[in-house]
């Protein structure tokens, strides 16, 4: 029978429901928790292996204590093997590393984790390509291609490689980027090196790619004039996180939170660099409206560095209120020109999927499916 690792980093992306940006560093878990943020990995994990219980009679299943492994193991029905030394309260890196390296020592097939970027930097300084991975997406910024396109794609795609239905891997970048850089608004990213992933692309996110093509000006100049033409008196203007929104902040000449989300009404800024709590107060029983823009490269929308925007936020709202901007540049550079959710609502993510409109232009509309 094969072995199946499984590994929890249970505090990845703690800090971007509640603008923080990251979650690497004791300080920013204890700040993120101060703010009322709550564990989501956990639940994502759990998410993840549902998808492999079908098939729980026929591997191995190895995991570490209590929220490292245990605890979602147990939660999804299954009953696993577990290793290692007793956990403290606030788990660290280091927690994942030494995870990593008695799995290697149990001979596993693969490694199933769940965190961000710097969960996949622990888990690349520790085993390299040794082992296969599969990443459950769980982090806030999410710039490394090694991870699986949602919590239950990651599922899937364990059980493919598991049952022999994926039998090759390839290499998959790690990428991360400078914390304290991007709470300023820079964006300092790094290639760290590779992880082993079953090759199956239609179940990974890609690498995130950045900035804008040299002709891009006009069309991002359009695309503010059309939003700020459009805009409603009274009605709540929620502006995104990125490069894309950031003109139409430009254009009504107010502060923009290059990284984070705004709340813009009667073209006055209202809310700066808000969290999901906040959102929920400023739009409960009001009109609103969200303007998001795809990373490029992915195409996510929804679930990677906007956390702030939730699955409860996004209900609030509506689904028939999101509004979407891209140049044509940064829908060149999606895969197979989609779009994606993965909000952490599975009911939300499937509300919002089907063919949408992309402001492209002053009248320049795209239509794009997101899947």
């Amino acid at each position: 029978m094969k072995k199946l690792g499984f590994i929890v980093n249970p505090f990845a992306g703690i800090g971007g429901s509640v603008a923080l940006k990251g979650s690497d560093g004791d300080e920013i878990v204890e700040k993120a928790l101060a703010l009322g943020a709550v564990q989501k990995a956990p639940t994502r994990a759990v998410q993840a292996l549902e998808e492999l219980k079908p098939y729980k009679d026929s591997f191995v299943f190895i995991t570490c204590h209590g929220d490292m492994g245990e605890n979602e193991a147990v939660a999804a029905g299954f009953d696993p093997q577990i290793i290692g030394d007793e956990l403290g309260e606030r788990t660290k890196a280091q927690d994942t590393c030494n995870a990593a390296l008695k799995m290697e020592e149990e001979n596993v097939d693969l490694i199933l984790f769940a965190g961000g970027d710097g969960t996949a930097r622990d888990i690349y300084d520790t085993i390299g390509t040794r082992i296969p991975v599969v990443g459950i997406p769980a982090g806030t910024k999410m710039h490394s291609a090694i991870y699986a396109s949602s919590p239950k794609a990651a599922g899937s795609l364990c059980a493919m490689y598991l049952n022999d239905i994926v039998k090759r891997t390839t290499e998959l970048e790690v990428m991360d980027i400078d914390e304290d850089a991007f709470r300023k608004g820079k964006v300092i990213a790094k290639l760290y090196g590779a992880l082993k992933v079953p090759n199956e692309p239609n179940l990974t996110q890609g690498m995130k790619s950045g900035g804008h093509a040299s002709d891009d000006s006009a069309y991002l100049d359009g695309i503010s004039d059309y939003v700020v033409d459009d805009m409603k008196e009274d009605t709540l203007y929620i502006i995104g996180s990125g490069t894309t929104c950031q003109p139409v902040m430009d254009k009504l000449g107010l502060e923009n939170t290059l990284l984070g989300v705004d709340v813009v009404q009667n073209k006055r800024l209202l809310a700066k660099d808000v969290t999901e709590n906040q959102l929920k107060e400023i739009v409960k029983d009001k009109k609103a409206i969200i303007y998001v823009t795809p990373i490029g490269g992915q195409g996510y929308i929804f679930g990677r560095g906007n956390q702030q925007l939730s699955g409860e936020v996004i209900r609030m709202v509506g689904t028939d209120n999101v509004r979407i901007i891209a140049t044509p540049s940064k829908i060149n550079s999606l895969p197979k020109h989609q779009l994606r959710v993965d909000t952490g609502d599975v009911e939300v993510d499937e509300m919002l999927k089907g063919p949408k409109r992309v402001i492209c232009n002053r009248a320049e509309i795209s239509i794009l499916d997101i899947v």
